[in-house]
């Protein structure tokens, strides 16, 4: 396999780089290092990759592909790159989420129509289903998603799809439930939560915290990552969940516990695009992909306890 991974210097793509050099691929990675968080954290992620034999990396944006050969010996996209955030994507910043979520995704698959892929995997978000579906969400249920980031990433969805009828580019799309982990994005709530901890500040929390998540531990989205990339059947969607499903309260019961530090909680408003509950029903990746989650929540906090622990300097 010789991997072209998108937004490797990311959180998700930085574990999946690695996984990829360890499973003996050859590895490719791309970043533009957008603005969105320190440029420092992304070159962290990458420092245990830059020295490993069989990794490339690039400074580039999903755009710059078109413009060269980068695919003419890929096996495999792992199309990770991305503009996150359900919170900033409303009002003047969508322009942002329309070029790093529409237009990279079809520029990278114009690219993959002559490029001998195996497949194109794309990574999606469980923000595509929205509140009005039933509980565990399935892949055949009609999306409605309530913020305009779910909008573009089921847009590229779509596109992924609309590439495979017509063009046989073997995209797969996973839909990942809230990843969290080690190298965790300083805005996501379990990074966010741990560093007040660790600091006695205070935690702002959305709502009364009964909001329920479907929490997915890095290193089970990356398994079932590869396991796409190997497995996954071109033209579907797949969810990645870790398994549970548990209430923010209940994940600051746990944090206080490994921590052994009270949280001191100040309640807000809910925000605007922000799901009400998720939880993934995740057979079908279990039958095609042979995909089950192995790692506990309380062990995956514990493990992201640790990391931030190591490196709140820097964060």
């Amino acid at each position: 396999m010789k991997a072209l991974v998108t937004g490797a210097a990311g959180f998700i793509g930085s574990h999946l780089a690695e996984r990829l050099l360890e499973e003996h691929a050859e590895v490719v990675g791309i970043d533009c290092f957008s603005d969105y968080y320190a440029r420092d954290l992304k070159e962290a992620n990458l420092e245990s990759l830059r020295s490993r034999r069989g990794f490339q990396f690039f400074e580039m944006s999903v755009q710059d592909i078109s413009r060269n050969e980068m695919l003419c010996d890929v096996t495999h996209v792992f199309h990770l790159a991305a503009q996150p955030g359900v919170r900033k994507s409303w009002g003047a910043n969508f322009g942002d989420y329309i070029n790093g979520n529409i237009q990279a995704t079809q520029v990278l698959l114009e690219a993959a129509i002559s490029a001998p892929l195996e497949r194109f995997v794309y990574a999606s978000s469980s923000s595509v289903y929205g509140d009005g579906v039933k509980i565990p969400m399935r892949e055949d249920t009609q999306p409605q998603p309530i913020s305009p980031y779910g909008v573009t990433k089921l847009t590229a969805e779509q596109l992924c799809h609309l590439y495979w009828t017509t063009y046989d580019v073997p995209a797969v799309a996973l839909r990942y439930f809230t990843v969290y982990g080690p190298r965790q994005r300083p805005d996501m709530a379990f990074n966010r939560f741990l560093r007040a901890l660790l600091s006695d500040s205070g935690i702002n929390l959305y709502g009364n915290g009964q909001q329920t998540r479907d929490f997915t531990f890095v290193e089970d989205a990356v398994r079932a990552t590869v396991a796409a990339g190997n497995v996954g059947v071109p033209g579907q969607v797949y969810n990645v969940g870790g398994g549970s499903r548990v209430t923010i309260n209940h994940v600051l019961e746990i944090m206080a516990r490994l921590t052994n530090r009270q949280p001191i909680i100040h309640h807000e408003d809910p925000q605007k695009g922000d799901m009400r509950d998720t939880y993934a029903d995740t057979s079908k990746a279990h039958a095609d992909l042979g995909f089950s989650p192995r790692v506990t929540l309380e062990n995956g906090i514990q493990a992201e306890f640790q990391w931030i622990s190591s490196t709140l300097a820097l964060i």
